[in-house]
C-alpha cells in the first residue's frame, strides 16, 4: 500500500450515461481504498461545478499528497479551475475507456481528459496523465507510480535540510543557493552549528546516549561499545536527534573532515550510517544536493535506504565502475555474508566507521545537479555486482546499462557533481516523470 493521501474527484456530466460512469466510479474508489493510506472522496459522481465546491468546502482542510481528477465522463475546464482555488498540490487527470463503441458516444472521458490537460498547462500547475479502466493491471502500475511521484513532489515542498556545518575547503558543489533551491523544488534549508554540537555533545550523560549504541549493536559486527569513539558517536548522534526533532529535519547535510578528526576525536561516518539506516538521510561533506537526492531515492523505493559515493574507479571488461566512500553506509547494505562490519576511517585511523562492500542487486543511480543555468537530473541504472569489497571503507561495483567509457566522458564533460546517490531497485520512470513533472532538464542513461 502507498503511504499517500489521495482527494479523488469523480467529475462528470448528467447528459452522458451517467449510469455506467457511476460504475466506473465505485470500481476507482475501490482500487484506490486498497491501494492508498488515505483516500478522500464524495459518495457519487459530481456533475456541477456547485456540486464540486460544495464538496471542497467540506473537506479543504484535509491535508493531501495528490489531487486525483477523473473525466468520468467530459466535463468543461470550470471544474479543474474551482479545484485548483482550494487545493495547489500536483494533479493527476485520468480518463476511462468508452464502454462500447458504435453509435453513441457515451461518455467522452477521453475529451474530457484532453480539455483537463489544457486547462493545467495554461495555468502552468505540475500534472501527469494516466488513460484505461480501473480493472486494468497496466492502469493501476502506472497509477501507482503516479501517485508516487506525486507524494514525493509534495514531500519536497514540505522538506527541510539540516545542515550541520559549512562545507569542507573547496567543496563548492556542496553548496546550495537557498531562494534558487526553494523556488525550483520548495526545499527549505537550516543551519546547525557544528562546533556548538561538539561541544554540548560530550557533557551529555550515559543514561541519555547508551540507547543509540543499543542500537548499533544490533546490525553492526565487531563494534566495541566501550571504546571512546563508539561513545563520542552515541552522544553527537543524541544530540543531533534532539536538533532534529526540535527542528522538525527531512534529512541531513553534514560536514564531517576535518572537523570530526580535530574537534570531536571521532569519525563522523556511523552516525551519518546509523540515519540512514533509520530514514534520516544524511550525506557528507555538507552535500545539500546530495541529501536531497538520498532522499528523493528512499522516497521513491518504498523506504530502501540509499547510498552516496564518489565514482572512483572503472573497470572497461566489466563495463562497470565503484562507487565509494570513507566509512559511512546504512547497515542493511551490507553484502549478507559479511553484515555490516566495524572499522576505522581509512585515511585517518580513526572509529568509527563503516567497513563493508555493498550487496548485489539492481540499482538506479541518480543526482540532483545543479550548474550556473539552473537545475538537472542525471538517471542511471545498473546491476551491483557480486563481489568482494572492492575498497576499505563502504563501496560497491556497478555494472552500467551504458558503456563506461562513454559514460565515464559524458559524466566528466557535463561536469557533474563528484556524489552520486544509489538505490536498489528501479526508480528510474518515476524519476523521468519527476523532472518532466518539475520541468527540470533530465539526462538518462539506461
Amino acid at each position: 500500500m502507498l503511504n499517500t493521501s489521495v482527494l479523488y474527484l469523480p467529475i462528470g456530466r448528467k447528459t452522458f450515461d451517467i449510469e455506467v460512469a457511476e460504475q466506473y466510479r465505485k470500481q476507482s474508489e475501490s482500487w484506490l481504498q486498497a491501494s492508498c493510506a488515505k483516500v478522500i472522496a464524495p459518495s457519487e459522481i459530481l456533475t456541477s461545478v456547485e456540486e464540486l465546491e460544495d464538496f471542497l468546502q467540506s473537506i479543504h482542510h484535509e491535508s493531501i499528497d495528490t489531487l486525483l481528477y477523473q473525466s468520468v465522463t467530459f466535463a468543461d475546464g470550470e471544474f479543474m479551475v474551482k479545484a485548483l482555488e482550494y487545493f495547489t498540490n500536483p494533479v493527476v487527470v485520468w480518463s476511462v475507456r468508452e464502454p462500447s463503441v458504435g453509435g453513441r458516444l457515451r461518455l467522452n472521458s477521453l475529451t474530457g481528459g484532453n480539455s483537463t490537460s489544457n486547462v493545467l498547462r495554461n495555468h502552468n500547475h505540475p500534472f501527469s496523465f494516466v488513460f484505461g479502466n480501473p480493472n486494468e493491471e497496466q492502469l493501476q502500475h502506472k497509477l501507482t507510480k503516479q501517485l508516487n511521484v506525486m507524494r514525493v513532489i509534495q514531500s519536497l515542498t514540505d522538506m527541510k535540510v539540516g545542515v550541520v556545518g559549512d562545507y569542507p575547503p573547496g567543496f563548492f558543489f556542496s553548496q546550495a543557493d537557498e531562494d534558487e533551491l526553494h523556488q525550483a523544488l520548495g526545499v527549505t534549508l537550516k543551519k546547525i552549528d557544528l562546533q556548538k554540537a561538539f561541544k554540548e555533545c560530550i557533557t551529555i550523560p550515559k543514561s541519555e546516549w547508551v540507547g543509540e549504541v543499543d542500537r548499533a549493536e544490533q546490525q553492526v559486527i565487531g563494534l566495541q561499545r566501550d571504546d571512546e569513539t563508539v561513545q563520542k558517536f552515541a552522544q553527537f548522534s543524541t544530540y543531533i536527534k534532539r536538533e532534529i526533532e526540535k527542528e522538525g529535519f527531512t534529512s541531513l547535510a553534514m560536514r564531517c573532515w576535518p572537523d570530526f578528526f580535530n574537534n570531536l576525536g571521532a569519525a563522523p561516518c556511523s552516525t551519518l550510517s546509523q540515519f540512514t539506516e533509520d530514514g534520516m538521510v544524511t550525506s557528507c561533506e555538507s552535500d545539500i544536493h546530495g541529501s536531497i537526492s538520498m532522499f528523493i531515492l528512499r522516497e521513491l523505493a518504498k523506504g530502501n535506504a540509499p547510498y552516496l559515493g564518489d565514482l572512483v574507479h572503472i573497470d572497461e571488461e566489466k563495463n562497470s565502475a565503484v562507487f565509494w566512500h570513507c566509512g559511512a553506509g546504512a547497515y542493511s547494505l551490507a553484502r549478507p555474508d559479511t553484515g555490516a562490519t566495524a572499522g576505522v576511517h581509512p585515511n585517518r585511523k580513526i572509529g568509527l566507521a563503516m567497513d563493508f562492500g555493498l550487496k548485489a542487486g539492481e540499482v538506479t543511480i541518480f543526482r540532483v545537479s545543479h550548474t550556473p543555468d539552473g537545475y538537472r537530473l542525471l538517471i542511471m541504472k545498473g546491476t551491483a555486482l557480486d563481489v568482494e569489497q572492492p575498497f576499505t571503507g563502504t563501496s560497491v561495483e556497478v555494472e552500467l546499462a551504458t558503456d563506461v567509457t562513454e559514460t565515464l566522458y559524458d559524466l566528466m564533460h557535463a561536469g557533474y557533481e563528484p556524489h552520486f546517490a544509489l538505490v536498489y531497485g528501479d526508480v528510474v520512470d518515476e524519476l523521468k516523470e519527476l523532472g518532466r513533472i518539475l520541468n527540470i532538464q533530465t539526462n538518462l542513461y539506461n
